[in-house]
């Protein structure tokens, strides 16, 4: 049998998370992928990106540059229909993100787009219901969500699974961080003035939502929630609060803001309780710390993991693995990143009402 030669890929987008967490992933996969092709909005941000990858992928030559203003040979639509190109990573802004999808689609191109799935529950349904009539067979779509595929959340999915803990009976999920106005995120121009829904409550919120499907045996059905701002700079809204029930009744709390008032209010952390034990979670540092309690006769024993982060090279080399054939431990699948999207839309809209997440994710309502 001949060996598999690397994955043509295209970056689509030149901004922080190509610069800070694409590249650095490729370059621990240069024998499945090959960086082909740069696409940005303008020549200087796709160039910028183009030298960096060839620096970081120590590549003789730096991968092709294109964007907005090249023309009919020098354009996104020359890119795609490079036949050099196999794949894409569309890492754009959020409300571009879906017609760009479509087009890599049209063009016969594999595509990891990266999360949100889609700017709401509607626009997501819209999008995967078009991929599965038109296009599942002839290319691959998957969502690139790299809490999903974190070693970590993994293995506390596994473990839960295994009946370490007995059967889970509640959760406590924290994700908060402080969002200056010196952060680079908040830099980006799409980002400071969001035209979607929940501005970082989403772009961000999404992530957390993920860790709840990797980790827990069973999906949210149901939750109530409040949103409200505690910074201004974070307009619409920068904090979110829920109580969720799963369908297999387990029930948890949903702590979600990026508006801490200093670094010391900062918290990363993952709390999953059963009958028999519980998992706590923490992230420090670009390293995860697992730690199992089991209930014994005579207290508890204690088992550590400690395990590095990185979630975006394994999402990379899922997606490789499914393009080949492969079952990609069935990470990325839209459908998955739509629920948490109709996690974090449920929770903007329901001021303290009862949502029912399984409608939402059915009906995109």
């Amino acid at each position: 049998m001949s060996p598999v030669r690397p994955l043509g890929i295209a970056i689509l987008g030149a901004g922080l998370f190509p610069t800070q967490a694409h590249l650095p992933a490729l370059a621990q996969l240069t024998s499945s992928t090959c960086l082909v092709a740069i696409y940005s909005h303008t020549l200087k941000s796709a160039s910028t990106l183009s030298e960096i990858a060839k620096k970081t992928l120590s590549l003789a030559s730096p991968p092709s540059v294109y964007h907005d203003q090249g023309g009919k040979d020098g354009d996104l639509k020359a890119l795609l229909a490079h036949p050099d190109v196999d794949a894409v990573i569309v890492a754009l802004p959020i409300t571009v993100q879906p017609d760009v999808i479509r087009a890599a689609f049209s063009y016969g191109k594999h595509v990891l787009s990266e999360k949100p799935l889609a700017p709401s529950v509607a626009n997501g349904l819209e999008l995967i219901n078009e991929y599965e009539k038109q296009w599942k067979g002839k290319v691959l779509w998957r969502v690139a969500e790299n809490l999903e595929a974190e070693p970590a959340y993994r293995k506390v999915g596994e473990l839960v699974k295994e009946g370490k803990i007995g059967k889970v009976t509640w959760w406590k999920l924290t994700a908060v961080s402080r969002l200056g106005k010196d952060s680079q995120w908040y830099k980006t121009p799409w980002r400071t003035v969001p035209e979607y829904q929940g501005g970082f409550l989403l772009d961000g919120g999404v992530h957390s939502a993920a860790v709840l499907r990797t980790a827990l045996p069973s999906h949210p059905i149901s939750l109530s929630a409040y949103v409200s701002l505690a910074q201004e700079h974070l307009a619409p809204s920068d904090t979110f609060t829920a109580v969720s029930l799963s369908s297999d009744g387990s029930q948890g709390v949903f702590e979600l803001s990026s508006g801490a008032p200093v670094d010391s209010r900062n918290e990363s952390a993952l709390k999953v309780t059963g009958k028999d034990g519980w998992i706590d979670v923490t992230h420090s540092g670009g390293v995860y710390r697992v730690v199992l309690h089991t209930a014994t006769k005579d207290g508890e024993n204690h088992q550590v993991f400690e395990i590095k982060g990185e979630g975006v090279k394994k999402e990379i080399e899922h997606f490789v693995d499914a393009v080949h054939g492969g079952k990609g431990e069935g990470i990325g699948n839209p459908k998955g990143a739509l629920r948490d999207v109709a996690f974090i839309e449920a929770g903007l809209g329901s001021k303290g009402e009862k949502v029912d997440l399984e409608k939402l994710v059915r009906e995109g309502k």
